[in-house]
């Protein structure tokens, strides 16, 4: 069994029991957990496996890349710049980016960037893994693209383009890169280790992510008839290469983006290359909704503007129900994370980050064994442990 390492306040302990079960079975390979109760870390702990190729141990600092729940970061910084006067969110995109107006996109406010309802999903033509790592191949590209859909008249996840469309807003405002401007406005001043675009001296803590590989055949190749109700127009969607689904989430960028090489690690992605400890993570939602070391990210006035329900029922991308807040993603009552108030941001195999304005609580998950196509509870199993802790 992994030893698990970290610390617990009085009455979390169950936490760290669940932890260490989580690293005892198949699913876990390393990872961290992280929680903060009213600006309070009650929960820390690490564990197993940071580099299987090698054996690196899961060490306090290991770093671990967070997929989509990046989304959240990225989003509070135009948020941040919102809440300063520098950004107005329901001006048109065009105002700070003109290229933007192309193809008929010169109405579209920067708050359907945050709501996905811009209709930018995906590029009439792939980008190159070389361009989506250069930056502005891909924004120009963006910039000159027609919506797929008339913009405002639906919501569809902008898995990948979500990032360079709001991180190129955040650019042209601040005349700062997304990562730049996390840095120096928010990571610092918490004193976190939350980066998009990771120095190549802090590359040697970057956990190994183990990943099923990509098969697109065989997803040609699924039986969808074979498939519930519920699901099969999800499965058809990813069944059929042509679909916005595909073109959107696993055919964008070719080759296939590879969170492991440092290359993509050093570069700014910011919808799915964000890296983080669980501390980092779950200190940056906690200084979201209150005060953390006399820190506070954003007003309460601001995180109520930006949690409020402003899409919702079946994304045109996922395919499935969802509820989206202004740059963050709200849960639905059957997500294991949901609470009325609560906002965050899930990522690609288990990953998540999410805070709770009413019960005060900051948690965040993350890990290197990306779990996809069978059950996962490893972060159920652990936000149960804190909740109930909490509720004892």
């Amino acid at each position: 069994m992994s030893e698990v390492e970290g610390d617990t306040a009085p009455g979390y302990e169950r936490v760290r029991e669940a932890f260490a079960a989580n690293l005892a079975g198949e699913q876990e390979i390393g990872a961290g957990v992280c929680a903060y109760v009213h600006g309070r870390p009650v929960v820390d702990l690490w564990g197993g496996i940071a580099d299987p190729q090698i054996g690196r141990r899961w060490e306090r600092d290991t770093l671990q890349v967070v997929y989509s729940t990046t989304k959240a970061v990225t989003a509070t910084c135009a948020l941040l710049l919102a809440q300063r006067g520098q950004l107005d969110l329901d001006a048109p995109v065009a105002e700070y980016w003109p290229e933007f107006a192309a193809a008929g996109k010169e109405r579209i406010p920067v708050r359907w960037l945050l709501t996905h309802q811009a209709g930018l999903p995906t590029l009439d033509h792939p980008i190159s893994r070389a361009d989506a790592i250069a930056w502005y191949p891909v924004v120009d590209a963006l910039a000159a693209q027609r919506p797929a859909w008339e913009p405002g008249t639906a919501h569809g996840y902008h898995g990948l383009t979500f990032g360079w469309l709001v991180g190129e807003v955040v650019r042209r405002v601040s005349r700062r890169s997304i990562g730049t401007y996390l840095a120096e406005e928010i990571a610092a001043p918490l004193g976190s280790d939350l980066w998009i675009g990771l120095p190549k001296t802090e590359h040697h803590r970057v956990s190994r992510i183990v990943a099923p590989p990509l098969d697109l055949d065989a997803l040609s190749r699924i039986d969808v008839d074979s498939f519930p109700e519920p699901v099969r127009d999800v499965m058809a969607a990813y069944a059929d290469p042509t679909s916005l689904t595909v073109r959107s989430l696993l055919t964008l960028v070719t080759p296939p983006l590879d969170h492991n090489d440092p290359d993509e690690q050093s570069a700014e992605i910011p919808s799915t290359g964000g890296i983080c400890t669980a501390r980092a993570l779950a200190r940056f939602y906690a200084a979201l909704i209150g005060e953390v070391d006399g820190h506070r990210i954003l007003s309460a006035d601001t995180v109520a503007a930006a949690t409020a329900e402003r899409a919702s029922g079946v994304d045109r991308v996922l395919r499935i129900p969802v509820r989206i807040g202004t740059g963050f993603g709200l849960p639905t009552p059957d997500a294991f994370w949901y609470g009325p108030t609560a906002f965050g941001f899930g990522g690609l195999g288990g990953s998540l980050g999410f805070a709770d304005p009413a019960t005060g609580l900051a948690f965040a998950y993350v890990m290197n064994h990306v779990q996809e196509g069978v059950p996962d509870r490893r972060a159920a199993t652990l936000l149960e442990a804190v909740r109930s802790a909490m509720a004892s």
